[in-house]
């Protein structure tokens, strides 16, 4: 029994040892990276393995490296590398697409050659990195340093320029947070919004994709953790069929993309993969103090109009408010109007749309062109109480950058209300001095988050709005990879109700329930929700007034 046993184990021994040289011998051949062809199994495996040799070995190697048999995603590298808190930049890291110029660069200098009349290509709106030209203080509007005559449309040349400069950033996709795609969608939808069949409209975009699709970055999530910038409202990439008549191209209704996140300057609210972020404005600083010190004398400007409305009408729009706002700006002792439906000139000056706004209480902002507005931005900057009309202008799209109450820091009238002539001076005239104080306040601290900053500074102890939409990116897509390895697919999300999701407290729906009835129809997820108005100006549309 002794000699068996004694036996036995020799040849135990034995085969242990035969497996172990074969498994170090099919890791070497791995390791050196021998591929297994049918046709040429001689010369490219000369060791002749089978593949499911080859699988097993693989297999080893993973076990070897993650001793605890944890399952092993293409992004497993990205989430130890957040676990390292010695590293700042861990769970931080940015890869950015190295795309060729002609999907960047090359579209700006094109945009003005095909369409010269369009004013977000000129090359005094393209200069300072998007900021535009230095704005002179002639009315004594501005505060000394960082006012640029900054077009609205430039978002893509601003973030970008500001992403290249990102303290975080990697040339190794693998362990990167989210990976940014430098393609100016915005400026190349521009180019070719009048006159061009939809070929020629969608031919970037596809061509953009299809380069994607071919890059091993890609192939971590399919496109999941990839994110783009687009300073144009969603509406203009989502034509809902190839008829030529049809507005805008079909970048984001391509299947590909659909995996990606677009941020942009107004999204849809029944989509998934869009969201908004600030306009840009005219205000980008380069130090903390510059901040603060605008939002004090903002706090302590004197106001004498109770409210004001600066825009022009939409005769062509049956639906729209603006020429009932318009009357009662008109026909008030306490309303202010700049009515840019005459031709006046100050409608296109920063330093007079700024006065008005820094010595109005309230700032009237209905829907134009599509739900938000530029303007917006604008009147927060200058201290002045936005009143919106409709829910999509602003409170479910910058849900990233704004407080979810948002009766802190603004006024909703309801759009049918206006309809029905109610006064706006008396809705207005009745919120006490108190409130509209602390409103005041709310509004002035949201400013930072709101500001695009000078790109070659770093605020030290303010967030701008680069920093807070690249913050929720990443936690966008460190969730979506952490519900991947806890096998969570999310199945009960309903596109329907994205507007909700975004709002929500703790999955308590009740606090947007009142805003329903303005989302109550049944919308198609295809692109057919388009508010755009085509039956406005050329010019009006793209400066969004």
């Amino acid at each position: 029994m002794e000699k068996g046993n004694f036996m036995f184990q020799q040849s135990s021994i034995y085969a242990f040892g035969l497996v172990c040289a074969l498994t170090y011998v099919v890791l070497l051949y791995i390791h050196f990276n021998v591929s297994v062809s049918v046709n040429e199994s001689t010369k490219s495996n000369p060791f002749g393995f089978t593949d499911r040799e080859i699988a097993e070995a693989k297999a080893a190697i993973l076990r070897l490296e993650n001793p605890k048999n944890d399952k092993v995603f293409p992004f497993s590298k990205a989430l130890k590398s957040a676990e390292n808190k010695s590293d700042p930049c861990g769970g931080r890291y940015v890869y950015i697409h190295k795309l060729p110029s002609r999907f960047n660069e090359d579209i700006v200098k094109e945009c003005g050659s095909v369409n010269k009349w369009l004013n977000m290509c000129k090359s005094e709106y393209v200069m300072n990195n998007g900021f535009g030209a230095l704005l002179n203080d002639t009315e004594g509007v501005f505060s000394d340093h960082g006012w640029y005559d900054t077009n609205d449309q430039n978002l893509e040349t601003i973030f970008f320029t500001r992403m290249k400069r990102y303290e975080c950033l990697t040339n190794d996709s693998s362990i990167a947070a989210a990976t940014f795609v430098p393609f100016y969608a915005g400026f190349d939808v521009a180019r070719y919004m009048f006159g061009f069949n939809v070929s020629v409209r969608d031919a970037a975009s596809i061509e953009v994709v299809e380069w994607l699709q071919k890059r091993d970055e890609w192939k971590y999530m399919n496109g999941k953790d990839h994110f783009l910038v687009a300073g144009r409202p969603t509406w203009d990439f989502r034509r809902p069929s190839d008829e030529e008549s049809k507005w805008g191209n079909k970048f984001l209704l391509l299947p590909a993309v659909k995996n990606m996140s677009l941020l942009t300057t107004e999204s849809n609210p029944f989509s998934a993969n869009d969201f908004a972020i600030p306009y840009p404005t005219y205000f980008h600083p380069s130090y903390d103090n510059e901040v603060l010190d605008w939002q004090d004398r903002m706090m302590k400007m004197e106001r004498k109009w109770l409210f004001c409305f600066t825009g022009a009408p939409r005769p062509g729009n049956p639906k729209s408010i603006r020429s009932l706002l318009i009357d009662q700006c008109k026909n008030s002792g306490v309303g202010k109007l700049l009515d840019c439906g005459v031709g006046d000139k100050n409608c296109h000056s920063p330093s007079s749309v700024m006065k008005m706004f820094q010595s109005s209480v309230f700032c009237l902002q209905p829907k134009g062109d599509s739900a938000t507005r530029r303007s917006a931005f604008d009147s927060i900057f200058a201290g002045c109480i936005p009143v919106f009309f409709h829910p999509s202008s602003f409170y479910v799209q910058y849900t990233w950058h704004l407080p979810k109450n948002y009766t802190k820091y603004s006024v909703f009238i309801p759009e049918d209300d206006v309809r029905k002539n109610i006064s706006i001076e008396q809705r207005l005239s009745q919120i006490d001095s108190k409130r509209i104080k602390m409103m005041q306040k709310e509004i002035i601290s949201m400013i930072p988050r709101l500001i695009y900053v000078d790109p070659y500074s770093k605020l030290e102890t303010i967030e701008d709005a680069f920093d807070v939409a690249l913050k929720a990116i990443i936690n966008k897509v460190r969730k979506l990879r952490e519900d991947i390895v806890d096998g969570e697919t999310n199945d009960e999300f309903d596109e329907k109700l994205s507007w909700k999701y975004a709002l929500q407290e703790q999955g308590d729906f009740e606090a947007v329930r009142e805003w329903d009835p303005y989302y109550s129809e049944t919308k198609s997820m295809n692109g057919d929700v388009d508010p755009i108005n085509h039956n406005t100006s050329k010019l009006d549309q793209l400066q969004g007034r």
